[in-house]
């Protein structure tokens, strides 16, 4: 076998292993977001939380949210986003407003932005939930 025929045929390989490697890598990231469909999303109980900051994170790769939910009188009155990572976009970051004016996690996803939504709202309803373990 001649030297140019191996150089072809490593380089060939290499380019299967890399699209093997994607293919994995997209299925991954794929399943990681489909499955935040079946993550239930239930309203947290603002009678039993006191006034405070707390704070909350979900990730769910390639989507990773960082948040601070104050509380006051039973009642969200600020979310600000302290990280979220999502590569396409801040469109789903109005959802916070959403849910301060519904004072529920029970808001509607922003068009386009799904899964960033259900991320921030994972999110917040951590935070939410950490208020009730203290």
């Amino acid at each position: 076998m001649s030297k140019v025929m191996k150089i072809v045929l490593i380089i060939l390989a290499v380019i299967i292993l890399l699209a093997v490697v994607c293919a994995i890598f997209i299925s991954q990231i794929s399943k990681n977001l489909e499955e935040l469909s079946d993550i239930p999303l239930d309203n947290v109980d603002l009678s039993v939380i006191p006034n405070g900051i707390y704070a909350g994170s979900y990730n769910a790769f390639p989507i990773a949210v960082e948040v601070e939910v104050k509380v006051q009188d039973n009642k969200i009155i600020a979310i600000n986003l302290i990280k979220h990572r999502n590569g396409q976009g801040k469109a789903a970051e109005a959802i916070s407003e959403m849910v301060v004016d519904a004072q529920s996690l029970k808001v509607d996803a922003i068009s386009g932005a799904t899964y960033s939504s259900k991320v921030i709202l994972l999110a917040i309803k951590d935070a939410l939930m950490s208020a009730t373990e203290k």
